[in-house]
C-alpha cells in the first residue's frame, strides 16, 4: 500500500506546478504588502521589522526577502501598487492635452480623491506624510515615484493653458502648488495633527469646494473696454 505523505502541497512540490501552488505564489506578494501595511499603520515604520511581517504574513523572512529585499521597498511596494497607477492613469489624461485646463484639473483631482476612498489605497499616503518627517528616504521614494512624474504633467498643463488664454496670467509652478496643497494640508491636519472636519476628511466635498474657489480665480482678466 503506497504511504501517504504528511508534507504540505507546496513542499511536495516545489516547482510549483499544481495551479494551487501558482496562485498562492502569486498571491504571497500582496500578502507581504497587505501585511506590511497594517503594521506600518499600526505601530510606525521604524518601529516595524522585516521579521514582524513576514510572521505576519505567515512566512520567513527569507521568502519576504524574496520579494522585497529591504524595509524600504517593503514601502516602494505599498506606494507603487496603491498610488503609482492612479498616478498613471491621470497622467495619460493630462498628456497631450490644449485648452482650458480647469477641466481636466477637475478630473484628475477627482480621480485622486475617487481612488483615495479605498482605505488600503489612502492609508499609504497617509503613512508617507506620518513618516517623512524622520524618515528622509520615504520623503524621497514619495517624490521620485510620485511627484516627480505628476508636479511637472501639472505645471506644463497650466503653462499651455496661460499660453492659450483660457486661463490669466499666473505662475504655473506656484499655481500646482495651490492645485494640490490644499488636499495635502487637508489630509496633514487630520494624520498629523488630528485636526479633522465634524463630518470626517469629505474628500470629494473638499475637492469640490476648493475647485470651485480656484477656478473663479483662474478666470481670464476681462478686457478693459476703451
Amino acid at each position: 500500500m503506497r504511504k501517504e505523505s504528511s508534507q504540505p502541497a507546496e513542499a511536495v512540490n516545489p516547482a510549483g506546478d499544481s495551479p494551487k501552488f501558482r496562485r498562492r505564489a502569486d498571491a504571497r506578494p500582496d500578502e507581504v504588502l497587505d501585511a506590511a501595511l497594517a503594521l506600518f499603520t499600526q505601530n510606525g515604520f521604524a518601529k516595524t521589522t522585516v521579521e514582524q511581517v513576514a510572521a505576519s504574513a505567515g512566512l520567513s523572512k527569507g521568502a519576504v526577502y524574496l520579494y522585497f529585499p529591504s524595509k524600504k521597498a517593503l514601502l516602494e511596494g505599498l506606494v507603487r501598487r496603491a498610488i503609482v497607477p492612479t498616478a498613471d492613469q491621470a497622467l495619460s489624461v493630462i498628456a497631450g492635452y490644449r485648452g482650458d485646463p480647469r477641466p481636466v484639473i477637475r478630473k484628475f483631482m477627482t480621480k485622486a480623491a475617487s481612488a483615495a476612498t479605498g482605505p488600503s489605497v489612502f492609508a499609504v499616503p497617509k503613512l508617507v506624510m506620518r513618516e517623512a518627517v524622520n524618515a528622509p528616504e520615504i520623503a524621497q521614494m514619495y517624490r521620485a515615484q510620485v511627484l516627480e512624474k505628476v508636479i511637472p504633467a501639472l505645471t506644463a498643463l497650466i503653462a499651455q493653458g496661460v499660453e492659450g488664454g483660457h486661463i490669466r496670467q499666473v505662475n504655473p509652478e506656484l499655481t500646482v502648488r495651490s492645485v494640490i496643497g490644499p488636499l495635502m494640508l487637508h489630509v496633514m491636519l487630520a494624520e498629523v495633527f488630528a485636526i479633522q472636519p465634524d463630518n470626517g476628511l469629505e474628500l470629494e466635498s473638499l475637492i469640490d469646494n476648493h475647485l470651485g474657489i480656484l477656478f473663479a480665480g483662474l478666470e481670464p482678466e476681462a478686457e478693459v473696454k476703451k
